[in-house]
């Protein structure tokens, strides 16, 4: 967020014709513009009319009620969401997003002009402070270099911080990149008096985060940091770069060597607009200034239309439906909860090089619990804990009798002293498969903890009034849906299926009982084996396996470590 924020004067000369422009979208009629798309946005927290009508024919395998299997020994209740939950939509990409992705010329790009307007608009008639989109602006630069640069492999950032808004956003971004684990140095040359500026300042000192002079920094930055965010100059910039700015954006742009030279070096964020470039035309002195990570603000500026980077994020999420009328603004939607969406492709990666160095508490075989179901339920209650997206989505590998295998993702719906439960339909393939050929493994993987368990044994159906039970607990749509689909077997197409469902609905008006086709159910896999794997630096991952014995003439677990 960065511009010459407007006087009291400036801003009661725009309030006063934008006011009505305001009132006038703000009255119009309550449509989505063209360019949005109209819903199944994932994580969203709401959900508007499409979103119902797509989950009406969708045929989601969740319920909205808590599955209880009562047995003697302690039951694990799962719950289940809500039928309305924007979980239940399995939509990742909308179109606009997909598009952005693909085309970055898909999006709005803003000029100088537009931009400085956009501001005065936000903080006149809509009512935003400067620190509040300051504080905004600084989040989404964060989260963006988070999406990016993990803190495990990343850690030392310098940020360098410019006299004006851009300044105060790298104060913000540094704050929270200290508490998403990484270690931010700051280098402010050209410090603001004014108290919000100054109110920053002591935010980052109470943290203990060095603050260093140009003269302390090394000449060669490559070896003291990983990442290095360029927060001097913004939007409202224009004219060529003073000391000491222009000596920090010079060794900037020698960093270029190591690349050249595929050397490592640290990697360099701009915020909003790479320093010394011009705001709409990009880099006419010639700089040789190449960010790697591009963080545009609002909306894109003309100029990173020129950035060819391989990372290029928007961030901001602040845009009113009422400015982007106003400019026709064509902006990717933010996934989620995110503050920041990717524009354009991202780069071509080695698959080789892909690895993750886990960091994480030793599981050890003195803490573990001595019966495996226990041992799983505290795991998955920390998986609950921890907000995980679908806990309960589990690998199931089957196999035909003469040893052919298949896998796919189903969901637990429950747990207890007798093993692990899904539902399903009994014509599917992993039916057939387990007609043929009893057995299974699960596999569930926790990626925000770096655990896995697997678990492997027999595997029968449930009872019939098991499945009844479960099978009415269902909203009523995936109780449509379980008899309207013939699982794995071939159909015509989508339509097929709608027409069916449409069908169904008429036959069955809500508050009429649905029976249960014969051929939906559950099955229950009694384990016989298990694994619990916890992940460590350097691929020394805990491995403890779990096998049924006897001591005393009773059934036990030995539990024994697996080398990883």
């Amino acid at each position: 967020m960065q511009s010459n924020y407007p006087s009291a004067k400036a801003q009661a000369r725009e309030k006063a014709s934008v006011h009505q422009q305001l009132l006038t979208a703000s009255n119009a009629k309550r449509a989505e513009p063209a360019n949005l798309p109209i819903g199944m946005r994932p994580f969203l927290r709401k959900t508007h009319l499409m979103t119902r009508l797509f989950f009406t024919h969708s045929f989601s395998l969740k319920s909205n009620s808590t599955l209880i299997i009562p047995q003697s020994f302690r039951s694990l209740q799962i719950p289940l969401s809500n039928p309305n939950s924007s979980s239940e939509i399995r939509w990742f990409c909308s179109k606009s997003r997909i598009e952005a992705m693909q085309n970055p010329e898909a999006i709005s790009y803003l000029s100088q002009r537009e931009a400085a307007e956009v501001d005065e608009i936000l903080m006149g008639p809509l009512g935003f402070s400067v620190d509040q989109l300051m504080e905004l602006a600084g989040l989404s630069v964060a989260t963006s270099i988070a999406e990016v640069y993990k803190a495990s492999e990343y850690k030392r950032v310098l940020v360098i911080c410019g006299p004006g808004n851009n300044g105060g956003d790298g104060l913000v971004a540094a704050r929270h990149l200290f508490h998403f684990g990484y270690k931010p140095s700051i280098c402010y040359p050209k410090k603001t008096p004014k108290p919000l500026y100054a109110g920053l300042v002591t935010q980052l000192e109470s943290l203990s985060i060095p603050f260093l002079t140009v003269e302390d920094l090394p000449l060669d930055l490559s070896k003291d940091f990983d990442i290095i965010i360029d927060a001097i100059f913004g939007f409202s910039f224009h004219g060529a770069p003073r000391p000491p700015f222009h000596d920090l954006i010079q060794r900037l742009v020698s960093l270029n060597e190591y690349k050249e030279a595929n050397q490592r070096s640290p990697v360099i964020v701009s915020v909003d607009v790479p320093s010394g470039w011009h705001v709409e035309e990009g880099d006419i002195s010639d700089s040789s200034f190449k960010p790697d990570m591009l963080v545009s603000l609002t909306a894109p500026k003309l100029c990173a239309k020129k950035f060819d980077g391989p990372h290029h994020f928007l961030g901001g999420r602040f845009v009113p439906p009422s400015i982007v009328n106003k400019y026709n603004l064509h902006l990717p939607p933010y996934p989620g909860t995110a503050m920041c969406v990717r524009i354009g492709k991202p780069p071509q990666v080695d698959i080789a090089a892909l690895r993750e160095n886990y960091i994480s508490p030793e599981l050890v075989e003195k803490n573990v619990e001595a019966d495996p179901i226990r041992q799983f339920r505290e795991w998955f209650d920390d998986a609950i804990a921890a907000n995980l997206r679908e806990p309960n989505a589990m690998s199931l590998s089957t196999a035909t009798s003469d040893g052919k295998p298949s896998s796919r993702m189903v969901l637990l719906k429950g747990v207890d002293e007798d093993g692990f439960v899904w539902y399903t339909n009994y014509e599917s393939r992993k039916a057939h498969n387990l007609a043929e050929n009893p057995r299974a493994s699960l596999v569930f993987f926790w990626e925000g903890l770096n655990r896995q368990v697997r678990v492997e044994g027999s595997v029968q159906k449930v009872s019939e009034g098991e499945s009844e039970q479960y099978f009415h607990s269902r909203p009523r749509g995936s109780q449509l849906g379980a008899i309207v689909s013939p699982q794995s077997s071939v159909v015509p197409g989508r339509h097929f299926l709608i027409d069916k469902y449409k069908e169904l609905e008429d036959k069955y008006p809500n508050g009429s009982l649905i029976p249960k086709p014969k051929h939906w159910g559950g099955y229950r896999l009694k384990p016989e084996l298990f694994e619990f794997w916890q992940g460590q630096p350097s691929r020394l991952h805990d491995r403890l396996q779990y096998s049924p014995c006897e001591i005393d003439g009773k059934k036990a677990w030995k539990v024994e470590r697996l080398a990883p």
